[in-house]
């Protein structure tokens, strides 16, 4: 983190993983240029992407956006990938339940290679993306991906679409919030650190912040 003149600035790695074709380059795109195409070709390996926030009047935040393959679960090279991020998304498609199916598997295989200075997992936001084409019958009922998020350790869940821009936002403000939040919890720990309060916003359509 930089000061200057009372203004704070970060700079955090955060993960976008899921697996293939689950629209994780589409939300990043959104995210950060407000574009949406139905044209990408699937990502090889890594990308990368930088989102500026103004978060409040004295705190400027930088999220460096890795975006990650979808097959890169089934290789060795996502510990490299992973380290010193402090922040990840998980993404499935609604309208294709083997990739919720494969949600464990990514959410396990962060939690095995990536953990924060005090040996707990990063937070990770699950997005069920693709809800502007998801059917009535996906899950029974996504009320159950509360229950989900509790028993895997994920921060909060929300419902998101690139295409209608739908929950991106709100979604990185609570990952946002989530890794500020721990910097505080590491900052209390050292003398003579300015520590910085964050709320935490409730949204509808999502399992919000836990």
């Amino acid at each position: 983190m930089a000061t200057g003149g009372g203004k704070q600035e970060h700079l955090y790695k955060v993960l976008v993983i899921g697996d293939l074709g689950t629209g994780k380059t589409s939300i990043i795109k959104r995210y950060v240029h407000q574009f949406f195409s139905p044209h990408y070709r699937a990502t090889i390996g890594v990308d990368f992407a930088l989102k500026v926030l103004n978060w409040d009047n004295n705190t400027t935040i930088r999220l460096q956006l890795w975006d990650i393959a979808g097959q890169e679960r089934f290789g060795n090279m996502t510990r490299v990938y992973y380290k010193e991020a402090v922040g990840a998304f998980v993404v499935f498609d609604m309208t294709r339940l083997s990739t919720f199916e494969a949600v464990t598997m990514w959410k396990s295989d962060l939690d095995n290679k990536v953990l924060l200075p005090n040996g707990k997992p990063i937070p990770a936001v699950l997005l069920a993306n693709k809800c502007d084409l998801a059917s009535e019958g996906f899950l029974g009922n996504v009320g159950q991906l509360d229950d989900y998020c509790k028993e895997k350790g994920f921060a909060g869940w929300f419902e998101t679409s690139a295409k209608e821009n739908i929950g991106i936002d709100e979604a990185a403000r609570c990952l946002v919030a989530k890794i500020l939040e721990n910097d505080e919890s590491i900052e209390q720990q050292a003398p003579d650190k300015d520590v910085l309060h964050v709320e935490q916003e409730t949204k509808k359509k999502s399992g919000g912040c836990c």
